[in-house]
This record gives C-alpha cells, sequence and structure tokens, in this order.
C-alpha cells in the first residue's frame, strides 16, 4: 500500500510474528498502521460460542486494521497470522502526519475504503438472499479481483474451504458441495485439490 521506502523514511519498523499469534484484538485500541510483507492475516470476529467469522484475508503488501486510525474507535475484529509474517508498523501519529504530508496516499486511502466497503456490501447482500453459490461466488470473485491478484490467470483461490466456510457463514460440507457443483458447471476447476478460476 504504501512505498516501503518512504515507511522507513518515516520511522516504520519490522516485527516478526509467529503462526497463530494475535496481532490485535477486537475491542483494542489502535496504535499502529500495518502494512504485511511477508505471510497472511486473518481478520476475524467471534461469537458466543467461539466460532470464527472470518471478514477478511490479508495477503503480502496489503494494510489492514485501518478505521481506527481515522476514527479513532476501537478494533472492530482481531486481526491473527495465519502462518510466519513479517509485517511493517508505524506509529498512529506519525502515519496521520504522512498521509496529511501527502495527500496521494490519503487519496489511495479513500480509495481502499471504498473497495472494502463495496465488497461488505456485496457479502451482506449475497447472505440476505441465503444463496451459497451466490455467497461463494462473490467472495471468490472479490478475491480474484484484488489488485495484488489481478493478471493472475488461472487465479488460485489461496482460501481452504473452511476459511470460504468461515467468510460466508456457511457450513464446510456446504461449500465443499458448491465448490464441486460450479467445478461441474464449468465455473472453476479443481486440480488436486486446488480451486482455480
Amino acid at each position: 500500500m504504501i512505498d516501503i521506502n518512504v515507511m522507513l523514511a518515516w520511522g516504520a519498523n519490522y516485527k516478526k510474528y509467529k503462526a497463530g499469534e494475535i496481532i490485535f484484538q477486537e475491542g483494542g485500541v489502535c496504535n499502529y498502521y500495518f502494512q504485511l510483507m511477508e505471510g497472511r492475516v486473518r481478520w476475524v470476529n467471534y461469537n458466543l460460542d467461539g466460532k470464527e467469522f472470518i471478514q477478511s484475508i490479508i495477503e503480502p503488501y496489503e494494510s489492514f486494521g485501518e478505521m481506527p486510525l481515522f476514527d479513532d474507535g476501537n478494533y472492530a475484529a482481531t486481526a491473527i497470522t495465519s502462518e510466519d509474517s513479517l509485517i511493517m508498523r508505524l506509529p498512529k501519529e506519525i502515519f496521520i502526519q504522512l498521509i496529511k504530508e501527502n495527500p496521494e496516499i490519503n487519496f489511495s486511502f479513500s480509495k481502499l475504503m471504498a473497495h472494502r466497503q463495496r465488497y461488505e456490501f456485496l457479502l451482506l447482500k449475497t447472505m440476505a438472499f441465503e444463496n451459497p453459490e451466490m455467497r461463494i461466488s462473490t467472495l471468490l470473485n472479490y478475491y480474484k479481483n484484488k489488485p495484488c491478484n489481478l493478471g493472475k490467470r488461472p487465479y488460485q483461490v489461496n482460501l481452504t474451504r473452511q476459511q470460504i466456510a468461515n467468510m460466508t457463514g456457511l457450513r464446510v460440507e456446504t461449500v465443499i458441495r458448491e465448490i464441486k457443483i460450479q467445478s461441474q458447471k464449468g465455473k472453476l476447476q479443481i486440480v488436486h485439490g486446488k480451486i482455480f478460476m
């Protein structure tokens, strides 16, 4: 999202996280801007039974947890590493100064927030209709069309069936069945258990 050299010039530092490590928790206070350099991070909420609902999977060079940087609220979800990860952190006060002095970076964040808001609307819309095929298609197309994945054709879906279930509110058995049906219809391919679009 933000050029690495710019981040370093403004005092960002690297921090390594082990797989399964919590970066921040839902309800926590925001102190940093985070940008993933290596690994994967999932952004999750839990219901009262402890079931995980995945809001998003963060890929390298994406930022995450930005909302409290702009509204001074607390984190809306918990960020957990899915694998060993390297993350750049920039203190909140410095991040705010950086975007004030660099309107092009500020504009990029406006576009990012609009993109994520659009995804949330699409996902909520598909959940309201309770059509498993639409829920899964909406999710997979969102990830296929993320800027970091554009041009990757065929696109390999880097989500497990369980992660897809956790992101769509479906049971994993339903996801497995629907992916098989979509494969039979030619909407996607399954090669050695991997999903391609």
